[in-house]
């Protein structure tokens, strides 16, 4: 049957034929994204419902049934001094980790825009780190810190900052302990954040600094007035990217501190692990890190609702 457009008559595109569910994009796009959505929930979808679940429960390793205690576990943990101190672990280690981050990602993003000889060299050594395996690259970050045979305390004693014997204690020592999981957190992440800075480095028109130059504006005033602010969506999202790696991950505090000593480098993640897993309290351990979820999501909406508004400015 021939459909009517102001009286004239126009032939059906299919023919008289019924159209296949793969020659229509939406169902082609569907059948297209369903792979990636089972594997989504089936990843993260399943065991986010399982903690939460769990967090509502009495479940231990072994159990093999539970009763619902509803928000008990989430009280227990807020009356603990133990939640607090990770909290706080957590809040400085990612801070100042990503800080660090941001700052030597643009020193490097800027060099690496430049052209010099060994360039896919410096490239090829900065993004080690990210290929390398954290598990594998924080044991020889262990051993580096070792007391006894680490080779900064040994590069120390040669330049005489050390005497003959002296020695720093790296993961003994609240302070040092903090220091050296900051160092390996800002060694792992820095190559995805200079990758991510150094695209958007390279998409900044050369024609606009080029006029800022021929009108006398120097080095300093050409990055801080006129590269950085365009930058400002592409850093925001790379520390988007950082801090969720950084308050997820627990192989750092695992392989080098196991979140001592005293709990001075004890973070969320961590903390989630030895009590859920290590202890056996599933719930609690579950609770735990049910606390990282509204805060990353927190944090996920704030950096991109600034780098919408900073882009469309």
């Amino acid at each position: 049957m021939n459909a009517t457009i102001d009286g004239d008559a126009v032939e059906p595109q299919d023919g008289g034929r019924r159209i296949h569910f793969l020659d229509d994009r939406l169902w082609l796009g569907r059948l297209m994204l369903a792979p990636a959505i089972v594997y989504i929930v089936a990843l993260v979808g399943f065991p986010f419902v399982l903690a939460i679940i769990y967090s509502l429960s009495n479940v231990t390793v072994g159990s093999e049934g539970f009763h619902f205690v509803g928000l008990a576990n989430f009280r227990q943990l807020v009356n603990s001094p133990q939640f607090w101190v990770a909290v706080k672990n957590t809040i400085f280690f990612t801070v100042v980790s990503q800080i660090a981050v941001i700052v030597l990602a643009n020193i490097l993003a800027m060099a690496l825009l430049k052209d010099f000889p060994g360039k896919w060299l410096v490239r090829l050594l900065i993004l080690l780190p990210w290929v390398a395996p954290i598990s594998l690259g924080s044991i020889a970050w262990l051993w580096m810190l070792d007391p006894i045979y680490s080779i900064f305390n040994w590069v120390l004693r040669a330049v005489g900052w050390l005497g003959p014997n002296g020695r720093y204690i790296w993961l003994g020592q609240p302070d040092l302990a903090m220091a050296s999981i900051i160092v390996v957190d800002v060694w792992r992440l820095l190559p995805l954040a200079t990758v991510i800075i150094l695209a958007g480095l390279s998409s900044i028109p050369k024609d606009l600094l080029e006029a800022a130059a021929i009108d006398g504006a120097g080095v300093v005033r050409r990055t801080f007035e006129i590269a950085m602010p365009l930058l400002l969506p592409i850093m925001l999202v790379a520390v988007l990217f950082g801090v969720v790696f950084t308050v997820t991950d627990l192989i750092v505090v695992f392989v080098l501190t196991r979140g001592g000593p005293f709990n001075s480098t004890q973070v969320l993640a961590s903390w989630a692990y030895f009590t859920g897993i290590d202890s056996g309290d599933l719930a609690t351990g579950a609770a735990i890190s049910l606390f990282l979820f509204p805060v990353l999501v927190a944090i996920a909406v704030v950096l991109l609702r600034i780098a919408k508004r900073t882009e469309l400015t």
